[in-house]
């Protein structure tokens, strides 16, 4: 099986060191069993988080930093990332280290033991955990996931997590619009609605190790409060716009 690990990075350079760390310790084990790719996005940072990957990496020629000159948003940086990703499965995960990366394995098994096509990380799974985390923060995400378990399927509890792991055939079919934190919300919601197999991880979310986070609260609230009443008209109204890439030749 060949695999991707796709990581968004934006003001990084005060963890770069540390996440390094973490992903050379996953990839040694990852790396007994499969071929495996890293894929650094470095989303138009303003200090040397790109330089400074390039540096941890430069000996490991199937580690790429690849960089928007400018700030572009998460959801640009993750589409970006699947453009460069090559693998059977690829993992999208944060480089802030609020999900260890050493759980990857962990990730995948439940994808295979579920026979899904996509496995989400899921500390709001009543298995999982929460560790650190300000409140503020927990009513953003836990609020949004339940309300987005009342508009499409109650079985998955956590939507807003960028920690999951998707197969090929999931990218190569689902678009999703948003540029920022929205895109892996759009991209589980579209899937889902599409017919594929989605299980989760329970797991715990940590408080962010390093650094400061690039969210804006208030924005991102607004961004998903106009998504869920797009979900409830489209519920009540019906005829919800396909998100399935078209097939060649066939009209977009």
């Amino acid at each position: 099986m060949k695999l991707s690990l796709v990581i968004p990075a934006y003001n990084e350079s005060e963890g770069v060191h540390q996440t390094a760390t973490s992903v050379r310790s996953v990839l040694e084990y990852l790396r007994m069993k499969n071929d495996v790719e890293v894929v650094f996005v470095n989303d138009g940072s303003k200090d040397d988080t790109a330089a400074l990957l390039q540096d941890e990496f430069k000996d490991d020629p199937k580690v790429r930093v690849v960089s928007h000159e400018t700030n572009k948003g998460l959801g640009a940086a993750i589409r970006t990332g699947f453009q460069h990703a090559t693998g059977d499965i690829i993992v999208t995960t944060d480089f802030d280290g609020t999900y260890p990366v050493t759980t990857i394995p962990q990730l995948l098994s439940r994808m295979t033991v579920d026979d899904a096509d996509i496995v989400t990380a899921s500390p709001y799974h009543p298995n999982g955990h929460v560790e650190g985390v300000p409140g503020y923060r927990l009513i953003f995400s836990f609020g949004a996931s339940l309300l987005y378990r009342l508009l499409v399927s109650w079985r998955i509890h956590t939507w807003t997590a960028l920690y999951r792991g998707y197969k090929r055939q999931v990218i190569e079919n689902i678009t999703f619009e948003s540029d920022g934190f929205l895109a892996g919300t759009e991209l589980l919601v579209y899937s889902l609605k599409a017919g594929y197999r989605v299980t989760e991880f329970p797991t715990t979310l940590h408080v962010r190790t390093f650094g400061q986070s690039s969210i804006k609260i208030a924005r991102v609230t607004k961004q998903h409060m106009k998504f869920q009443l797009r979900l409830l008209k489209e519920s009540i109204f019906g005829s919800p716009r396909s998100h399935r890439k078209p097939l060649v030749g066939e009209p977009s």
